[in-house]
């Protein structure tokens, strides 16, 4: 090697010579090339050292040392591969896992950046049976950071990896790790973080931990070979030691923290399966994890989740029975528990209340109906096609008792059996069931696939809460053979919940199954993209409109919501004679039960978008289609706002032509386009270059927000279960072009929200449709997911105030005069890297702008007096936005567009006149 290597990856392997390849060229690969890799094999008894060999005739930069005995652990052939190291900085790989590309350049760029003692990153845990990964303590590496000294960040104790590192090799050569015990990275990281002046933090995926399928503990690393009682031991070993070396460096104020990651991480290592071990295993465990806790700081279980606060307390207590039935909470459905107790406000687990068995954290007994939790748990037995099961309902926090006239149903996917449930002593109800697989109908051609039979209990009024069926862990499968299926009944997960499998079996299957195939083959073919715009421009040239044909859509077919939905209901008051049909999506929501429906991009939807006289969408009709000749295309838009648009949007501002282009014909097909402002014009029909028929009449769909209407809001405080007395937050954040579907657009807190709030305020949360989040379980008493609820108008109406980022909901709320709160705390980012905007938002906003949820918990608790100082920015931006909207826009709209000789009010036509004011603040702030 002519030149030293700038960085030494450390390859450990035993009797690994099948995926050592891997691992290796996961170094060679890598965009640092002007590195080394130091294989140190611990004296493996299989073909590594042939394997090693081909490898470095293939590229010589890796080097390889054999022990001579093997050393049982990791620390030792680590150790010596830091002996070895030739680079001034060192990481470190196993032989099942991988490194990324980048990792060593960009943590080598880091290290030198920051002039830290070692660089942490991401670990991401790889899952080979799926290929999906997922991230391990993702908040850790939330950010990139610089730390100076452990004590400024103790929660980085939950990082106890040395491989997703790198380090100064002189910093490794002063603490070698230990090679007399399992779990020696705990040691050594208690270690290092001691040792360390400084280390960086990046929040990238340095290291790929391979997850492979069990195979038996002969092919499980250490950390998974855990159902080995000296697994526990060394494990416990381990922590003492740690928390000894933080004492030795005067750290002693820290260990409630590095105890802290013994109970979040390494307890749950050996709970999560513990309801899969028999009764003598869990009292070993017991045994050996009890005296450890009882020497735990306090402070170690404050912060954590109940249920494992709950499995602490029991085993200090010797609970084990107990133990085995707690732990069945911790994964999979997180069922309820079999008793719970409340008294002060204070929700416990068990039968009466005790220090450390608190769970009111977790709000189960405060949730609504729909969520309401109930424990099942069952026994299944097997005779033939017939499965029976026997159900124990535990109904802890008194659901059952306070909704009379409920009834109880197994529900099997599309199958249902009414259940007789018997009140028992303990409280709890006991029912059967017994089902005859051979009489379960999974369609003409069969099912494979699987199910979670869950038991329903329905209210006397219709709501349903539901919950999965837990079974015993060690319960054998029960399989039968019904036709042309075989079917197996088992228990699912590390909780052990109830799980049907479907496999389609038998000679009768294959001639169908070939022809279903072939046909799905056919079908995909003639259903490509190009197949139907090229058979929709064909019908265009041939056929022409009919003029009692209208085609409405709304939200690219999501729902029956919009302003579609207002002029479509304007045009049935008043008899039009016009056929209306609506193009939805899969998802069909709350469209009238006789309305016509065409599944989007569907032939049926490409025949009628041919044929219809009528266009009215509110979004886009699919963009590479022409409008037919002699069609009219009412465009009725879905919001005006602050927020870039158009060709000035992320997705189109670039300046490649094809997107552009695409986007300018799908303009130019508009013959209308509803106004709901002066102001919408300014921005929209620029950035759109839209030149055609303006109508400026106000939003049809705002309609309702002028006129309001108390059966909506009924409607929407039914659906969502809102009690009497709290006022209703509707929380509504716009996506991040950057990180859609990620869940990131939700920034408020809302566990701090919840702790500050519940009980005055229920927050609805109605985010972007593009955007992806789920409410934790243990906010749905204070938080009410609106994702689903297919129209924002009645959420609107049903709420006191509106929480929202740089949404265009504004500027319709604005209509209704309630308050409004802007938490905008990525701002500058938004503005300028992220959609761009076209207004200064903290200067025109009708309400405070917000940054922290302190900030925001401090104005809803004097919300009264903070509107009361925005009213006049808020009387200018409801003339600004709403001025044109008078209650009468779907009346006008149908008018001057359907019935144009009925217009009062002449249409407009772009460009406008020149004595309006100028546009507001920068135009546009993008990234150059």
């Amino acid at each position: 090697m002519i030149n030293p290597p700038e960085c030494s990856v450390v390859v450990i392997g035993y009797n690994d010579d099948a995926r050592l390849p891997r691992a290796v060229r996961s170094v060679l690969g890598q965009s640092l090339r002007n590195l080394e890799v130091v294989i140190v094999d611990d004296a493996s008894t299989d073909d590594t050292e042939r394997v090693v060999r081909e490898l470095q005739r293939e590229d010589h930069r890796i080097r390889y040392l054999r022990r001579d005995v093997n050393s049982g652990g990791c620390g030792a052939p680590r150790n010596d591969g830091v002996e070895a190291a030739r680079a001034p900085y060192v990481m470190f790989l196993d032989s099942d896992d991988e490194l990324p590309r980048h990792a060593c350049k960009s943590m080598v760029l880091e290290i030198e950046r920051t002039d830290a003692d070692f660089v942490t990153g991401q670990i991401s845990r790889l899952y080979e049976w799926n290929g999906k990964t997922r991230p391990y303590y993702p908040e850790l590496f939330a950010r990139r950071r610089t730390v100076e000294g452990i004590a400024e960040a103790p929660e980085m104790f939950l990082d106890s990896f040395s491989t997703n590192k790198l380090y100064r090799a002189e910093l490794l050569r002063r603490l070698p790790f230990r090679d007399d015990l399992y779990y020696e990275d705990h040691v050594f990281t208690a270690e290092l973080y001691c040792a360390a002046r400084r280390f960086a933090v990046v929040p990238w995926v340095v290291y790929l931990w391979h997850r492979a399928v069990e195979e038996g503990d002969s092919r499980l690393s250490i950390s998974l070979s855990i159902r080995e009682m000296d697994n526990v031991r060394q494990r416990i070993r381990a922590a003492r030691l740690s928390d000894a070396i933080l004492r030795d460096n005067g750290l002693a104020h820290l260990v409630p923290e590095r105890q802290r990651r013994f109970v979040r991480q390494d307890l749950r290592v050996y709970l999560n399966p513990l309801p899969s071990r028999d009764v003598e295993w869990a009292e070993e465990f017991v045994s050996l994890v009890r005296p450890y806790l009882a020497e735990l700081d306090p402070v170690a279980f404050e912060s954590m989740d109940p249920v494992v606060q709950v499995c602490c307390r029991l085993i200090l207590d010797g609970r084990t029975d107990e133990l085995l039935v707690a732990a069945r909470s911790l994964n999979g459905p997180r069922a309820a528990p079999r008793f719970a107790v409340q008294e002060g406000g204070r929700t416990y687990w068990g039968t009466a209340p005790a220090e450390g068995m608190e769970i009111t954290s977790l709000r189960m007994a405060e949730l609504p109906y729909t969520e309401a939790r109930l424990r099942h748990e069952a026994s299944f037995t097997g005779e033939g096609t017939r499965i029976t099961l026997a159900i124990r309902t535990y109904d802890p926090f008194g659901v059952l008792a306070a909704n009379p006239g409920w009834s109880a149903f197994l529900r099997l996917k599309n199958h249902e059996v009414r259940l007789t449930p018997r009140e028992q002593d303990d409280g709890s109800h006991l029912s059967e069931a017994t089902i005859d697989l051979a009489t379960l109908r999974h369609g003409r051609l069969g099912f494979d696939g699987r199910y979670d039979p869950r038991i329903a209990i329905v209210r006397a009024d219709g709501r349903v809460t539901s919950d999965q069926l837990l079974v015993d862990p060690a319960a054998a499968p029960v399989r039968a053979v019904v036709p042309w299926h075989e079917v197996t009944v088992r228990a699912e997960g590390q909780a052990a919940f109830l799980r049907v499998q479907w496999r389609r079996k038998g000679p009768v299957w294959k001639m169908p199954r070939l022809l279903w195939r072939t046909h799905v083959k056919l079908l995909k073919r003639l259903g490509r993209p190009h197949v139907k715009l090229r058979v929709y421009k064909g019908l265009i040239r041939f056929l022409s409109p009919r003029e009692n044909l209208a085609l409405f859509e709304s939200d690219v077919g999501a729902g029956y919501t919009g302003s579609p939905r207002y002029l479509y209901e304007e045009l049935r008051r008043r008899g039009t004679p016009l056929e209306m049909v609506w193009s939805v999506a899969r998802t069909r929501r709350n469209f009238p039960s006789d309305a016509k429906l065409v599944r989007r991009m569907s032939w049926r939807h490409i025949w009628t978008m041919a044929r219809a006289g009528y266009w009215v969408d509110s979004h886009g009709m699919p963009l590479s289609y022409p409008k037919p000749a002699g069609t009219r295309y009412l465009q009725t838009w879905h919001g005006q706002g602050i927020k870039s648009t158009g060709f000035n949007s992320p997705d189109l501002r670039a300046d490649f032509p094809g997107p552009r282009a695409q986007w300018r014909a799908a303009v130019e097909r508009w013959d209308a386009l509803v106004s709901p402002s002066a102001e919408f014009e300014r921005t929209f029909l620029p950035a759109n270059d839209y030149r055609g028929l303006v109508l400026r009449y106000g939003s049809p769909r705002c309609d309702v927000l002028v006129h309001g209407d108390d059966e909506a809001v009924r409607r929407a405080k039914d659906l969502l279960e809102i009690p009497r007395g709290p006022k209703v937050l509707l929380y509504a954040p716009t996506y991040r072009d950057q990180a859609r579907s990620s869940g990131r657009s939700v920034r408020a807190d809302l566990t701090m929200m919840a702790e500050a709030l519940a009980g005055e305020w229920v927050v609805i949360l109605r985010p972007h449709p593009v955007e992806r989040y789920r409410v934790p379980q243990h906010l749905r008493h204070f938080v009410r997911p609106a994702g689903w609820y297919p129209e924002i108008n009645d959420l609107m109406l049903a709420s006191d105030a509106l929480l929202t980022d740089y949404s265009s909901l504004m500027c319709d709320y604005a209509i209704t005069g309630r308050p409004m709160l802007f938490l905008i705390d990525d701002w500058d980012e938004y503005r300028r890297v992220e959609r761009g905007v076209y207004y200064d938002l903290p200067e025109i906003a009708p309400g405070p702008c917000l940054t922290t949820t302190q900030e925001l918990i401090h104005v809803l608790n004097d919300l009264d007096g903070v509107a009361a100082s925005f009213a006049a920015k808020y009387a200018e931006f409801r003339r600004m936005w709403c001025s044109d909207e008078k209650g009468n826009a779907a009346a006008k709209v149908v008018d001057a567009f359907f019935e144009p000789t009925k217009a009062q009010v002449p249409v407009q036509v772009w460009p406008p006149i020149t004595t309006r004011r100028p546009i507001r603040l920068p135009l546009l702030e993008w990234p150059w």
